[in-house]
Formats: structure tokens, sequence, C-alpha cells
């Protein structure tokens, strides 16, 4: 599988006339992967508006830097290397990865600029896709195989390592991110930290997890519950699932993002329990598990096609417990793809 970066190259620097600047200075990591092919702790790369970049990595990384389709230099000071040979003034910078220090030591003329690269990388090619696809089957997989060992007396630390293991297992680079497994009362807090809390019959237990495939990070979050459920989990189950719906139908190309969340939020809150829905609705995910764009009631823009997102509306309720569901799907003009296929019903374990 093959990506076009200098393609990507292109666009980019067809779109620095509009920040005034004639040249970005990229040093987050996953940009630049994105635009070099490059993964790497310690590189960066300059893009001139005519599209053509520098590359520059230290000696861990040059072979394969060499072999790319841009030239390189080694440096272990990457910024500082390519600022020599920045042509005056204009240079764009990323504002969000990039030290004060370093800002500071490479001199005037820099611009810091927001998330330029970042809006290129919302919308996914054929080969992106087809790798979130396959990290989202290793995660529909790990969870099938694991909710049949889960049980009582079980700790929370134990489910989450089996779902790491598992994902593994299957063919993941590694957890896509530090997987969370709530139970019980526990469940009240959306990024709970899996502890040595046992599960106990009556829990609801919230699993939030997804695996990496090549770089490309999954998201799927499930609540299930040990034994029957009592009548409040059931209501707020169902609840959840009624608003993760209403979220998912308002995904589509040319939607703002305020709006998807409000056809989630709108759903929660109209059943008295607005309070209790304390973060966004979703996220888009790629080369980060977190990247643009963002759902929330005070994000701006509208989506794009072909950007994958996750829904993931919750209720917590302090003390009681909470139930979330999230898929990460992607916009399509005829209605969104779903990409995790997990059922959705209300596992009794």
């Amino acid at each position: 599988m093959t990506f076009d970066y200098a393609a990507r190259r292109e666009r980019l620097a067809g779109l620095l006339p509009a920040h005034e600047v004639q040249a970005l200075l990229v040093t987050s990591p996953e940009n630049v992967r994105y635009l070099t092919g490059l993964a790497s702790s310690n590189a960066a790369v300059l893009v001139r508006a005519d599209g053509s970049g520098l590359l520059a990595t230290d000696n861990r990384y040059i072979d394969v830097a060499r072999a790319l389709d841009l030239p390189a230099v080694e440096a272990a000071d990457v910024a500082g290397a390519l600022a020599g040979v920045l042509e005056g003034p204009g240079t764009g910078i990323e504002a969000a990865s990039m030290s004060v220090a370093t800002y500071h030591r490479l001199g005037e003329g820099l611009v810091p600029l927001g998330p330029v690269v970042e809006v290129l990388r919302a919308v996914k090619d054929d080969a992106e896709l087809a790798l979130l696809r396959t990290a989202c089957e290793l995660t529909d997989q790990a969870f099938e195989d694991v909710r049949q060992r889960i049980a009582p007396g079980m700790t929370e630390r134990d489910v989450a390592r089996l779902l790491d293991n598992r994902m593994t297992e299957l063919g993941a680079d590694k957890p896509a991110f530090d997987t969370i497994v709530a139970a019980g009362e526990n469940g009240a807090i959306p990024h709970h930290a899996p502890t040595g809390r046992e599960l106990r019959a009556g829990d609801l237990v919230t699993m939030d997890f997804g695996a990496r495939y090549r770089g490309y990070h999954a998201d799927m979050t499930r609540t299930v519950c040990l034994g029957p459920p009592a009548a409040w989990q059931r209501e707020l189950y169902d609840l959840v699932v009624a608003a993760q719906r209403a979220g998912r139908h308002a995904l589509a190309p040319g939607a703002p993002v305020g709006d998807v969340d409000a056809a989630a939020r709108s759903v929660i809150a109209d059943a008295g329990h607005g309070e209790h829905f304390r973060h966004g609705l979703g996220h888009g995910v790629g080369l980060q598990i977190h990247e643009e764009p963002f759902l929330g009631p005070s994000r701006t823009g509208r989506l794009e096609d072909r950007v994958p997102i996750t829904v993931e509306p919750g209720v917590y309720l302090p003390g009681r417990g909470g139930v979330r569901i999230e898929d990460t799907l992607v916009t399509r003009e005829g209605g969104p793809e779903l990409f995790t296929k997990t059922t959705k019903e209300l596992l009794v374990l």
C-alpha cells in the first residue's frame, strides 16, 4: 500500500499563500509522517510554496529518510538545521508542536500557525481508509473474543490486559491508546484508568479501546452488564443508544460540527440528563487517536466527505455508574459508513 507524499506536500503548498507564508516548518511527528512517510521521534520537514521540501532527522533515521522522495539532511537539532535554509521572513511554524524555547532560538520572521496540515489530514484517501478499516476490524474481533471471558471476580485491569493482548495477537501494532475499563460506580468517570476493582454481578462495565494498525487508530466503546440489568440501567442504556443513533444520522458532508453534537446532546438533555453528558460527542481519528475535526457544542466548522470520526455520547451518574457507546464512522455523501460493527444491543454477560 503506497501513499503519494509529494501530492500531499503540493496540497499543503497550495494553502500557504492564504496564511501569508512562503514555507511551513513542520515539526509534529504525525504531520512529518503524513507528508514524508518517515515515522520518527525526531524529524522535521520544510515545505515551500512551490511544493518542494527538505527533511531533517538524526542518525537513527537518516538511512530511511534518504530513501524517501525528497532531500534529507542529518542533524540532531532538526528544527535548527532547517532554520538555516529558511528563505527570509514569512516562514510558518506549527504553534502547537514547537516549544517556546525553540521558537525564540530560531530567530525572527517565524509565523505561528494553527492546524494547517491537520486540516488536510482530516480527509482520508483510499489507502488510509483501508488501514483504518483494518484497525477497526481488529478492534471488533478483540471484543468478540474477550467478552466471552469476562466474569465476576476479574478486575478492571484483567479485562484491559485481555483486550490489549488480543488486539496485538490479531495483528495490531499496539493498542491505540490506554484502554479504559470501568466497572460499576467507576463507569461514572469518563476516562477512568483501570484498577484492581473486581467486577461484580449487577455491574455495568464500560470498555473504551482500539487497535493501532500501521499507524492508524481505531476507537470503540461498548458497555455491557454482568447479569440481568436493573430498570435504571436498561433505561440509561436505551437513552444512550438513542442519542448515539441521532448523532450518527447527523453525520454528513457539509454538516456543521456543532449541529452534529446537538443532535445527540438534545436527546440526552430532553431526558433530563444534560448535566450528565460532560464531553464532546466525538473526534476525528487517523494517525492520532484525537485529531481534526472535533464534535462539540462550542466547535465550529463543517464536516467534509471521507472524514473518519467517532460518535460517543455518554451519561454518567456519580456514585452509580454510566454508559458510553462509541463507533468509528466515515462521512459519505450517501450516509456515514460504519467501521466498528460490534452490536450495540445491551450484552448481558
